[in-house]
């Protein structure tokens, strides 16, 4: 049986740490103040500064009764259910999806098969049901690195998965504003649709707004690119986008914004429909990129399948293959089918070289004719 054991992942702070520990029973005598001759002037010498404390997150480790579980390395996350997921919500993963095939049966992704069984959560991106929803509970889901979030609205009783946002829990409450602003709020309010309030009102971790009504800087995930579809940006672990600039088009008087946009974590600005969806907050289990398996077995466990390298196969097999020792043969870097593998001036699309030729203008034209 595994026995778990919390440790801080900076290794070379566990010796200072473990040197300054003491009893909070103990108690410590104040520190004695150091004066002069004259009572008037009193000199307050201030103690030593204290140690720094760990910092970062923790892992979960296990004693390495086994070399399989001597590496293994996992986030905490003890908030999440122990139970069985919602049944109607999911259904099982067969045929050829496990192995990386299509529909015609072709292999698309390699390094594919096998396993655990697992059943799939069909996860609510669109968000179009108003009305409040409280969040039942936080579950775990095999086929993707964030956690899911059961929900079930107030109204209609019907429950949902969505992704959970990072620090949601059990018995928190979320909405939806797709579907416009309610008369509620609009009249606690006043009568009258303030931007400044309406933000303070509706951008809470879990809410789902259109681009149009989430402010300036803020940090979402679930990010929409067209307007009544699902989202499709920043749905992994730990990921999240943040609000540049509204492009409005109208008068001074009457502005209305055009496209939102927005900066994924990987440096790119895009532009998305001003009533695409959005969830405020950061996608839950920002330490998943922090695992380790432990293990080849692990990685088995998790449909995926060896990767070979091609300098280690057959001539037959790879272009790199074959050889005696290790050689790929004078060959430059290419894939299993022989296409270019490194190397931009190779792997980027050809030019077209009609694109940036300037075509000449007839010597006669624009020339005034002559008068004979």
């Amino acid at each position: 049986m595994l026995q778990p054991r919390i440790r801080p992942i900076c290794t070379q702070c566990r010796s200072l740490l473990s040197s300054v520990r003491r009893n909070y029973a103990t108690a410590t005598e104040p520190t004695p103040r150091s004066t002069t001759a004259t009572q008037d002037a009193v000199v307050y010498t201030p103690p030593s500064a204290p140690i720094r404390k760990a910092t970062g997150f923790e892992m979960r480790t296990y004693k390495p009764r086994t070399p399989g579980v001597r590496h293994l390395r996992r986030p905490i996350n003890d908030h999440l259910w122990k139970g069985k997921p919602f049944d109607k919500l999911t259904f099982a993963k067969v045929g050829h999806g496990k192995g990386g095939r299509n529909n015609s049966g072709r292999v698309v992704m390699r390094h594919r098969g096998g396993g655990h069984r697992r059943r799939i959560r069909t996860v609510d991106y669109v968000r179009a049901a108003p009305g409040k929803h409280i969040v039942e509970r936080i579950e775990y889901d095999p086929n993707r690195s964030a956690h899911l979030a059961l929900i079930e609205s107030v109204k209609t009783k019907e429950k949902s998965y969505i992704i959970a946002a990072e620090g949601m829990r059990a018995g928190d409450t979320v909405e939806s504003f797709l579907s416009g602003v309610t008369r509620d709020l609009i009249a606690s309010m006043g009568g009258v649709v303030d931007p400044g309030m309406l933000a303070a009102k509706t951008a809470f971790r879990g809410n789902c707004l259109p681009m149009h009504m989430v402010p300036l800087g803020t940090q979402i995930y679930n990010v929409g690119s067209t307007a009544g579809k699902g989202a499709v940006f920043c749905r992994s672990a730990g990921t999240y986008a943040t609000v540049l600039s509204k492009e409005e088009t109208g008068s001074e008087t009457k502005k209305k914004v055009k496209v939102v946009l927005v900066r994924l974590q990987s440096g790119e600005v895009r532009k998305v429909d001003k009533d695409a969806c959005a969830t405020i907050g950061v996608s839950s289990n920002p330490n998943w990129r922090f695992r380790q398996l432990g293990k080849a077995g692990r990685s088995r466990w998790l449909n995926i399948r060896p990767t070979v390298r091609g300098l280690a196969m057959n001539a037959s097999d790879h272009p790199h293959g074959g050889g005696r020792g290790k050689s790929k043969g004078n060959v430059h870097p290419v894939s299993i089918w022989g296409t270019p593998a490194k190397g931009g001036f190779k792997t980027r699309a050809k030019r077209n070289p009609n694109k940036y030729v300037v075509k000449e203008r007839p010597r006669n034209q624009g020339k005034r004719k002559r008068d004979n």
